[in-house]
């Protein structure tokens, strides 16, 4: 279901201003549609709408099953970072994971759109779209090593907004956490142990894709959060894979056949490929 359009506040003492219409899957030119959760979970989720971006927030979890960002590589902008996370008054906070669930311990309320991705356009656009990044329907649980870690994660992610940037790049990124029935429960939710991502970007007339998944699971253990759990393993085998589009639908359980369609790896590349670095990417 989606969340009431109109005309919203953003967050607390902010003045109201129109509702931002979110991620355009029409934006690269070929159409790059959002993965569709499956029925039983989508009778549960909401979909919202940020400056530049989705979140579809599975309320049974209480953070995001799937979001979808477009990232205009050529009108990217530098804004002063903005560390407060807020609720999303369009629903109720009992429906998201909030700051309890962070207070005291090493997780991470690690963004799922990334901060820079939708920071682009108008200057005010821009800033909104960074605000807006800092909604807890935009976070999820993540190991601070994990988060933090230029060789894990961020460094992915990195890779992906720069190779934009430096070629003008319009790109369509979908990202969310593989959320398995036997997560660790902690604080009332379950933490995700792994992460999926989707760059799509247009060859032309045609859409193409490419996929990756991270695991944070040697960073977790919900007996050990309230200490530290010491620097992060260097990126390597079963930590972060590139892999075909198809893996991520078939983990994940989300729909996603035009992304499948539009796989960029070549047929003969199979299974998870560990990453040693970003010059391993197939691209």
């Amino acid at each position: 279901m989606n969340a009431d359009a109109g005309v919203e506040p953003r967050g607390p003492g902010d003045a109201l201003v129109q509702v931002a219409t979110g991620f355009d899957a029409g934006f690269l030119g070929v159409d790059a549609a959002m993965p569709r959760l499956p029925e039983r979970r989508a009778a549960a989720s909401v979909e919202l709408a940020y400056e530049h971006f989705t979140v579809v927030l599975d309320t049974t979890r209480r953070f995001a099953g799937v979001t979808a960002v477009n990232i205009d590589g050529a009108r990217l902008l530098q804004v002063p970072r903005d560390d407060r996370w807020e609720f999303d008054d369009r629903i109720d906070r009992q429906l998201q994971a909030g700051p309890d669930v962070y207070a005291n311990n090493d997780l991470d309320r690690g963004h799922l759109v990334r901060r820079n991705d939708p920071v682009w356009g108008e200057p005010a656009v821009a800033a909104r779209a960074n605000t807006d990044t800092f909604r807890f329907t935009n976070a999820a649980p993540q190991a601070s090593g994990f988060n933090q870690s230029r060789e894990l994660w961020l460094g992915l992610e990195d890779h992906v907004l720069e190779h934009a940037r430096v070629h003008d790049l319009k790109l369509s990124v979908f990202t969310g956490p593989v959320l398995a029935d036997d997560d660790p429960p902690y604080r009332g939710i379950r933490i995700p142990l792994k992460f999926w991502k989707v760059a799509a970007w247009s060859t032309g007339d045609a859409l193409a894709t490419t996929g990756f998944v991270v695991d944070q699971s040697p960073l977790v253990d919900v007996d050990e959060l309230p200490r530290t759990v010491g620097a992060p393993p260097p990126l390597g085998p079963f930590r972060t894979f590139q892999v075909r589009v198809a893996d991520i639908a078939e983990l994940t359980g989300l729909d996603m056949p035009e992304l499948i369609e539009a796989e960029h790896l070549p047929r003969g590349v199979t299974g998870w490929r560990p990453l040693e670095s970003a010059d391993d990417i197939l691209v």
